[in-house]
């Protein structure tokens, strides 16, 4: 990652971040964040709950003031509130439709908060319902819809006002499979046009389908990059071993064979780029101390593993 100027934040990211802290009383829930996520792409923020996603995600959408460092949006300030909401879309983890309103209905409230009318509403709007396939639901009443269509909905709000980056906390929550995929079509469809998409998730799944990726814990940034990136810096496979003595295999491990194993819980992982030809040896080296021995392909959980030493869910 290359430096950032915190006094002239650059137009070329979608969001620019730089030394970012945040504390609520003695809770710290940023500490240090640098981010320059580029423009035109999708940008997960993936984390376990208590990670600082959802801090930074109120920062980026101004609903809480930056207390230090340095934050901008597509080259404006957060300090520079008014600046940054009309960059920004905006699709929360809560439901904002009014579900006795239509869908149109809807669309047109979020117009006039924008101050958006005449014929420059009648168009955007048309975009958008035939952009996210609801121009032949624009009279249905909103709580009539299925989870996957109210999310559109959701999202034809945030893009009325033809926002540069559209920031979503946990987009995917309350939606069936199918409805996940539905959105994730559209995300690509308009990050392809050129809109900068931020989102935040607890999904490790999720964050597999995004460009790049940001995995926070403990309010840092402990690794950055594209998904396939990330699992590659691990090597090719990872070796599982089921024991209930983690602490003396590893011991083991490295005094008979020179291997670097991390212990977790009742496991000891081993990174390899070759770990095929490697399991012999392990069975007749641990013997009855291996309850099992398995071969993997390194996941993002298996990143977050390697990066803090505990399971994702776990957050101990």
């Amino acid at each position: 990652m290359t430096s950032a100027d915190p006094h002239h934040p650059s137009t070329q990211y979608a969001v620019e971040a730089v030394d970012v802290h945040h504390r609520y009383d003695d809770h710290v829930a940023l500490d240090g964040v640098n981010l320059q996520i580029p423009q035109g792409k999708i940008f997960a923020l993936l984390g376990p709950n208590g990670s600082g996603k959802t801090t930074l995600f109120r920062l980026l959408a101004t609903l809480m003031p930056l207390q230090r460092g340095q934050l901008s949006v597509s080259g404006a300030s957060v300090d520079s509130v008014m600046e940054v909401r009309r960059r920004i879309g905006i699709v929360f983890q809560s439901p904002s439709l009014d579900k006795k309103l239509t869908v149109q209905e809807n669309i047109r409230c979020q117009a006039a908060l924008y101050g958006i009318h005449g014929a420059a509403l009648r168009q955007r709007e048309e975009e958008v319902l035939q952009r996210l396939r609801l121009a032949d639901r624009r009279n249905d009443y909103c709580e009539k819809l299925s989870g996957g269509l109210k999310r559109r909905v959701e999202l034809a709000k945030g893009m009325l006002h033809q926002p540069q980056v559209l920031l979503l906390d946990e987009p995917s929550t309350g939606l069936d499979p199918g409805a996940r995929l539905d959105l994730w079509e559209a995300l690509k469809e308009f990050s392809q046009q050129g809109l900068s998409v931020v989102l935040t998730t607890h999904l490790l799944e999720e964050a597999e389908k995004a460009d790049q990726i940001a995995i926070l814990s403990e309010g840092k940034v402990i690794a950055e990059g594209a998904p396939d990136r990330l699992r590659s810096q691990m090597g090719s496979g990872l070796i599982t071993i089921t024991t209930d003595q983690p602490e003396a295999v590893c011991q083991k491990l490295q005094q008979q064979m020179g291997i670097e194993g991390q212990a977790l819980h009742n496991q000891v992982r081993i990174q390899s780029d070759q770990p095929g030809p490697m399991v012999p040896e392990l069975l007749t080296t641990l013997g009855d101390q291996a309850t099992s021995i398995s071969i993997g392909r390194p996941s993002l959980e298996d990143v977050f593993i390697a990066k803090t030493g505990y399971q994702f869910w776990s957050g101990e």
